[in-house]
């Protein structure tokens, strides 16, 4: 399988020959499949932001290459443009960025920008306010009339219409309650199913990285520390919290466990934790 995205030896300098030179990205190197749900985690500063900048052309590497679909998206203006339909891009609290006067309108933006024809512009406005639970009705009102979960919303499908391959989300369920972050999540969730989209997510939640996720990226200090399963990366839970991430609460319980001499093996979800616990007390369906 070719891989939808590549980072090939990708560097990244703020402000180069200034007294404010900083390096953001380090010789970051790895490759996305298509389907794929990755996360990427990493301190304040570690280079998450920029690096997802990178990935659909928004900022050019100072040396490196980002390759979609084994095409290096700088080497022609019609690659790099079509990079910015084709990889997906969610802000952090995207919904200030909401600036028509009806939901419609602002979703219906980015298709406009791509050029497509009226009734496919309609088509993927409704289709996309669907994969995040909108209402038709609610498609004809201000987007400054909705709830802060409503907004996120309106802002999501305003990429996912333009049916991105790649979906990358930054702090994606931000500042919401327990009940929006898990629609959220599921509304990403039923985008990738159905489109059989790449998502790629930042977040400081080790719970949902932990249960939604294939792979991890662990970005420290400009490098990527890391890249592997949730189940390889959170058997590293030392070198994370060195790095001043936290681990999944789960996993610091059942480490704990170890220490006071419990023979448990390592688990990063409840799901594994329940199992655990039966196989400890005598498994089975009696457990």
């Amino acid at each position: 399988m070719n891989p939808i995205l590549e980072v090939k030896n990708l560097n990244y300098i703020y402000s180069a020959g200034t007294p404010f030179e900083h390096q953001a990205l380090d010789n970051v190197n790895f490759s996305v499949n298509r389907g794929e749900f990755i996360g990427i985690i990493g301190h304040t500063g570690s280079g998450k932001s920029t690096l997802m900048q990178q990935l659909n052309g928004l900022l050019k590497p100072t040396s490196g290459t980002v390759l979609l679909d084994g095409q290096d998206i700088w080497s022609d203006k019609k690659l790099t443009r079509q990079a910015r339909f084709r990889v997906g891009l969610v802000f952090q609290y995207p919904e200030y960025q909401l600036f028509e006067e009806t939901v419609y309108k602002d979703i219906a933006f980015g298709p406009k920008n791509m050029g497509l024809k009226p009734e496919e512009i309609d088509r993927r406005v409704r289709e996309a306010a669907g994969f995040v639970g909108l209402t038709e009705k609610q498609l004809e009102v201000s987007p400054f009339d909705l709830s802060g979960g409503q907004k996120r919303r309106v802002a999501i499908a305003g990429v996912i219409a333009m049916e991105p391959e790649v979906l990358i989300l930054d702090e994606p369920t931000a500042g919401l309650d327990p009940v929006g972050r898990a629609e959220i999540l599921g509304n990403i969730e039923a985008y990738r199913k159905a489109k059989n989209a790449t998502i790629m997510m930042v977040s400081h939640s080790m719970e949902d990285v932990a249960r939604l996720t294939d792979r991890l990226l662990v970005m420290n200090g400009s490098k990527l520390a890391m890249d592997g399963t949730p189940a390889d990366i959170f058997t590293h839970a030392e070198e994370l919290l060195e790095m001043g991430l936290s681990i999944p609460q789960v996993t610091q319980v059942f480490l704990h466990l170890r220490t006071l001499g419990v023979d448990v093996e390592n688990v990063y979800t409840i799901a594994q934790a329940v199992q655990q616990m039966k196989t400890l007390r005598g498994g089975g369906a009696h457990a």
